[in-house]
């Protein structure tokens, strides 16, 4: 939503990508009730005279944010029915007693072959944001993962995963100084991996967020991994936007600046890999969002250790195929030549046995699903 798009050149239409940009700020102008999540947290808050820490409470925004798809909802519909139509068959009388589910990725030991996908904005369903989140993947010795879309700094989470396994989503910019460095502090803070995310370069039309100007980064709340950026914050100066005063203005530049409407393409990819694996020294890179099995095997030429096979969770495409049918046709073409990894319609431990038994070898959990994993 890059209102300086240079796109816009070449159209001849409008984008309605800006029609979506007024509906998420509307609520600043007075247009829709002052509905977003940070007000409705802490005015929450204020009224049960809670501390925050100790007793989040739930804003109603995070809750419509979280469950909000793309359109009619169709392609979530579609990552549950795919589940549904695959059944579990047990098996009985065999010896299951000396049983383990530990997991090795890239390297990595872990308790299990699930994880916790990058889920951003977590400050609008605990004050804390990410920081809780990091410290029990850590316990559990489950990967983490952070989005760039987080609402706390990658130095922050990094701090409070600790010794655990780490990952950092990547949604890139059109901004390769910012890029760069988004990419090194999150190798200085010990990210072990880099995943990006290639089915968000434009945010899907979610009806309730749009129509309830639903969004926080235009209100105020959760861009803090952007405007602790040091290249980011030298953008905020030069456009004059003091993030402590115009706190709106500042969220909105940062995630436009991600989520900014200009699509990338597969030609950009070899200079991502390079810069990543020369900051890095050589730790692994992988793709997430990927549907079509013709993405799947040129991504596999382009020399990526591993896939997510995801349609991130449905709130992307709308009228999609279930991400774990998907899933059967990108093993039977790609499987053994690298890392699968699969979110998308998870909603418990059935459904992750049923992802490992279709041939994916690690179960990531979207927005709705990290409730249950």
């Amino acid at each position: 939503m890059d209102t300086k798009n240079p796109n816009k050149e070449f159209r001849n239409t409008p984008e309605y990508a800006e029609y979506q940009r007024e509906g998420f700020w509307a609520s600043n102008d007075g247009k829709v009730m002052p509905f977003n999540t940070g007000k409705y947290q802490k005015r929450q808050a204020v009224e049960s005279h809670a501390d925050d820490a100790k007793n989040p409470k739930l804003s109603e925004g995070g809750w419509l944010y979280a469950s909000s798809n793309a359109g009619q909802s169709t392609t979530h519909l579609a990552n549950r029915q795919a589940f549904y139509r695959h059944k579990v068959i047990p098996r009985m009388l065999v010896d299951t007693n000396k049983r383990d589910t530990k997991h090795e990725i890239w390297g990595h030991k872990t308790s299990a072959p699930i994880g916790f996908a990058p889920v951003g904005i977590n400050k609008i369903y605990h004050p804390l944001g990410e920081l809780p989140v990091a410290q029990v993947a850590k316990e559990l010795n489950l990967p983490y993962c952070l989005s760039t879309a987080g609402s706390t700094s990658i130095e922050a989470v990094g701090k409070a995963n600790g010794e655990g396994t780490r990952f950092f989503q990547l949604y890139m910019p059109h901004d390769d100084e910012l890029t760069v460095s988004l990419l090194k502090r999150a190798v200085d803070s010990g990210f072990s991996a880099c995943i990006l995310t290639v089915d968000t370069w434009q945010l899907g039309w979610r009806h309730d967020d749009v129509n309830a100007s639903n969004y926080a980064f235009y209100h105020g709340q959760g861009a803090d991994l952007g405007l602790t950026d040091p290249v980011f914050q030298k953008r905020l100066a030069a456009d004059g936007i003091d993030p402590k005063t115009m706190p709106n203005e500042a969220g909105a530049k940062w995630i436009d600046n991600v989520w900014h409407g200009r699509a990338h393409s597969w030609e950009k990819l070899p200079w991502l890999i390079k810069t990543w694996k020369e900051l890095s020294g050589g730790k692994p890179f992988a793709l997430k969002g990927i549907q079509a099995v013709q993405d799947a095997r040129k991504a596999v030429e382009m020399g990526v250790d591993g896939i997510v096979v995801s349609n991130h969770a449905g709130r992307q495409v709308d009228g999609a195929q279930g991400s774990l049918d998907a899933l059967e046709k990108i093993v039977a073409a790609v499987g053994d030549k690298t890392y699968i990894m699969f979110d998308s319609g998870i909603r418990g431990a059935s459904d992750v046995v049923k992802a490992l038994c279709l041939g994916a070898q690690f179960g990531k959990s979207e927005p709705r699903d990290k409730v249950v994993l």
